[in-house]
């Protein structure tokens, strides 16, 4: 639809659109610069030679726009997700629209309000120009004479300012934009006159519509509307129209965002209609009505921002603004980290992501439910984030706390930081993830041909650090103080004080750290940490910090107590990894931008996927089944009939908790703990056990979005593994027991004295038992005999002499006759029994009690 029916271009319009420049530029300069010349110096020859000199062409191009961001809510009937919208995000607020988008209203009140003669001239008004002149010259006018072209044209060079990549260049940029001096106001009207030879009028006054600034960070008549009125730029009223058009000759002094300067709008307004009524654009009786609508809080009803994540859907917050740090990856954006920066900022698209919002509410439900952001006891955070193994797609990412980056913060119980990521997408420095590190160890040790059946030595106590193998230590790929060598005395404990040796597959189950130290002795520990990168794991603060000074943090340790849990590591990177494992070894990076839809609506590849093979099928397998036999333990598993594994970890302050878990499907890393400061968590309502009251609802949900299949068996020989059988040293000398140990590169231990009937000296017991398969390094205690015990001897039918003598060379020496009456023909003076009973087991020590027969008690 046209604006108004155009009258034909008069002489005038033809002299600009088609003479020569050159002969424009001496009309202009005629006007414009004359009165300059006895003052300056500047000749009219000078300036013409200026005019020549500019460009001729300007493109009037995209201007920024929204970018929107979707998450799936659910699938159609062929399986294919459906998307809802979660977030919007700009720069600026816009929406261009086309020209069968904007109400004819607009269109004439732009034309009325700011260049009557638009459809008249060729880019300058030379009539303005010379009013302008003449009135500038008198004082009477400050009038710049510009057109709707030369106005489009200084949006386009502010726009173009605003995109600098600095404050101080953007800030230079628009005062060279807006600065009132003529070689700028020369360049606005060439250029102007280069848009009408390239765009048609209504090309270029939807562009202006389109570009203009409307006060505040609104931009163009879309935004416009529907900020101040709530409707769309097609359904303004003829007042509405007219009080937008009236914000942008002062959007400071006229905008609508501030009740204080409603009157001044008002009386732009007024003017505004009365030039369309003059104009015949509108007639008497819609000037009049639309003259008695107030501009106030009647008719103004602003619509709130839906900027930025802050505002996004309260269940998708952190997940919002992890998206957004993640557009300089993003190779559809461009060719460059800068390039899809800039990209990002012009705006206009649409990211489709992975986050499923069904999963998602459970999960954030979970979280807010078992760690309250307000929570006055400590700094408690709480976070659950789940990836799909087979293409690491992030599909929940939750939080305790409320999303707030604004400036001023929102106080208790909000942060900007994500708990789940990196700290370069918005996260923390990480936190100690306990135990569940020991997944790395426990793959080194199958991959070394260890089984999970082989004993090991599973107590506390201090071992050496020098005794630990690490080829990172001053290698190529360590040298760091994380990666050793290290040295002395190195104490750790059991949390639970277990003691004695243990299989892996029962050690892992029951997160023993002595088992895992006696593991790791055997193994080099940079290949652990060689595991555990290949799976994706890294530290959280993985980027250049010079406020840092814990080199620790920084990298990846393989530091003997990174056997147990010290390195510094977010939800989502330990997620990725299990979700490796689960699948089949094979380790997917996380994804969380599926595809890309752009301002012309040509789809764009998301984020780029990265699998690799990390772990051998046959070791994932079987660390998944061992896993898979602790996760049985835990409250986490929804026990819903379906296959899942999972690990736990704590530290040792009990001040950071975890449970990992996953099924065939889903891959799901649950923290629980303290942000900042020491809280030991045993003491906090439910305590470590809220790691597996947040997992379980997620688990119970993702089982039935998500139905997981069937684990693969483990590799036999990983189960049984490589160890040596241990011998049976009963009955035999404690000196041949040692000889045999350390032959077969256990170690021998001394375990004392036992009560036994074996002669002094001789092997009673050992621990492990004969028979048991046992990992190289393994302690072996050896118990021997005190030969304090004897078999009682059968004295029956002896006399009590005879008795005697039998139960002394037994080694009983304490014996003591009883009497036993006995009938007539009865064995008088013969012994019939003994207490303890022939043939019983009893300490050398024991009183023998031997009952005679007696004719007479």
């Amino acid at each position: 639809m046209r604006a108004q029916n155009h009258p034909p271009r008069r002489l005038l319009s033809g002299l600009l659109g088609f003479t020569g420049l050159s002969v424009v530029a001496g009309v202009l300069v005629a006007v414009l610069v004359t009165p300059l010349v006895a003052v300056t110096g500047v000749t009219a020859t000078n300036t013409v030679g200026i005019f020549d000199s500019l460009p001729e062409f300007i493109e009037i191009g995209a201007q920024p726009q929204k970018n929107e961001i979707f998450a799936i809510e659910g699938t159609d009937a062929a399986g294919a997700p459906v998307y809802r919208q979660i977030a919007q995000v700009y720069d600026q607020n816009r929406e261009e629209v086309a020209w069968e988008d904007v109400s004819p209203f607009l269109k004439q009140a732009a034309v009325a309000g700011e260049d009557r003669r638009f459809y008249e001239h060729g880019g300058v008004d030379l009539q303005g120009v010379v009013r302008a002149a003449v009135g500038n010259a008198a004082g009477s006018s400050k009038s710049g004479a510009s057109t709707l072209s030369m106005q489009l044209v200084k949006n386009i060079y502010i726009q173009d300012a605003l995109r600098e990549p600095t404050e101080e260049a953007r800030t230079a940029g628009v005062r060279a934009a807006q600065a009132a001096t003529l070689d700028r106001k020369l360049k606005e009207m060439k250029l102007a006159i280069g848009l009408e030879k390239r765009y048609t009028k209504d090309q270029i006054l939807l562009g202006y519509l389109n570009i203009a600034g409307f006060g505040g960070n609104n931009y163009g008549v879309e935004a416009a509307a529907q900020r101040y009125y709530g409707v769309s730029a097609l359904d303004v009223s003829l007042a509405q129209a007219a009080s937008l058009i009236a914000i942008v000759q002062g959007p400071g002094a006229r905008g609508l965002d501030d009740p204080a300067d409603h009157a001044a709008n008002r009386e732009r307004r007024d003017v505004i209609l009365k030039n369309m009524f003059v104009e015949r654009m509108i007639d008497r009786a819609q000037l009049d009505e639309a003259l008695a609508i107030p501009v106030d809080a009647t008719t103004v009803v602003l619509a709130p921002y839906r900027n930025g994540c802050i505002a996004a859907d309260p269940y998708a917050t952190y997940f919002c603004d992890y998206v957004t740090t993640l557009v300089s990856e993003l190779d559809a954006l461009g060719a460059s980290a800068e390039e899809r920066t800039a990209n990002w900022v012009l705006g206009g698209y649409s990211l489709y992501t992975t986050l499923d919002l069904r999963l998602q509410t459970v999960a954030q439900d979970a979280v807010a439910k078992q760690a309250p952001a307000t929570e006055a006891r400590l700094a408690l955070g709480a976070s659950a984030v789940s990836v799909q193994p087979g293409t690491g797609r992030v599909l929940t990412m939750a939080q305790n706390t409320r999303f707030d980056n604004s400036a001023a913060g929102g106080g208790p119980g909000t942060t900007s930081v994500n708990y789940n990521t990196d700290r370069q997408y918005g996260g923390s420095r990480g936190f100690q993830i306990g135990s569940t590190y020991k997944v790395f160890t426990l793959i080194n040790w199958l991959q070394s041909g260890h089984g999970l059946n082989e004993v090991v030595d599973g107590n506390g106590r201090t071992v050496q650090q020098a005794a630990f193998t690490n080829t990172c230590a001053n290698s190529a790929d360590g040298g760091g103080i994380e990666d050793g060598p290290f040295g002395g005395p190195w104490p750790f404990k059991n949390s639970s004080g277990e003691r004695g040796n243990r299989t892996v597959m029962d050690a892992t189950a029951a997160s023993i750290n002595g088992a895992y130290v006696s593991m790791g002795l055997q193994l080099d520990q940079c290949e652990t940490k060689r595991i555990a990168q290949a799976l994706g794991v890294h530290p959280a603060n993985n980027v250049d910090d010079p406020s840092t000074t814990d080199i620790v943090e920084n990298k990846l340790g393989s530091n003997p107590s990174a056997i147990i849990g010290t390195n510094v590591i977010a939800p989502l990177t330990m997620a990725a990894a299990y979700a490796g494992i689960a699948n089949h070894g094979v380790y997917c990076a996380p994804v969380a931008v599926e595809n890309v839809t752009d301002r012309n609506g040509t789809a764009l590849p998301g984020q780029a996927r990265s699998c690799a093979p990390a772990v051998s099928p046959e070791v994932a397998a079987t660390t998944v089944f061992a896993l898979e036999n602790a996760m049985k333990r835990y409250a986490g598993n929804p026990k819903d009939g379906r296959p899942i594994f999972g690990k736990t970890g704590t530290t040792d302050d009990f001040d950071q908790t975890w449970l990992m878990s996953s099924t065939t499907t889903v891959t799901t890393a649950v923290w629980f703990g303290n942000v900042s400061g020491k809280y030991n968590l045993t003491r906090y309502p439910a305590g470590i056990n809220n790691r597996h009251l947040i997992a379980k609802p997620i688990n119970l949900a993702a089982n039935a979005l998500y139905p997981p299949g069937a684990f693969e068996a483990p590799a036999a020989a990983l189960v049984s593994g490589r160890g040596v059988t241990l011998a049976d040293f009963t009955g035999g000398a404690a000196d041949n027991a040692r000889s045999v140990v350390e032959g077969m590169g256990l170690v021998y231990a001394d375990g004392g004295q036992a009560d036994s009937t074996l002669p002094a000296g001789a092997v009673v017991s050992t621990s492990p038992a004969p028979g048991a398969l046992v990992a190289r390094g393994t302690t072996v205690t050896v118990v021997t005999s005190n030969n304090a015990l004897a078999v009682v001897p059968d004295v029956a039918g002896t006399s009590l002499d005879e008795a005697a003598a039998l139960l002394a060379g037994a080694g009983f020496a304490a014996v003591t006759p009883s009497c036993v009456a006995v009938g007539q023909g009865g064995a008088v003076g013969t012994a019939t029994s003994s207490n303890p009973a022939a043939g019983v087991t009893a300490r050398k020590s024991d009183e023998v009690l031997v009952a005679v027969g007696r004719s007479n008690c």
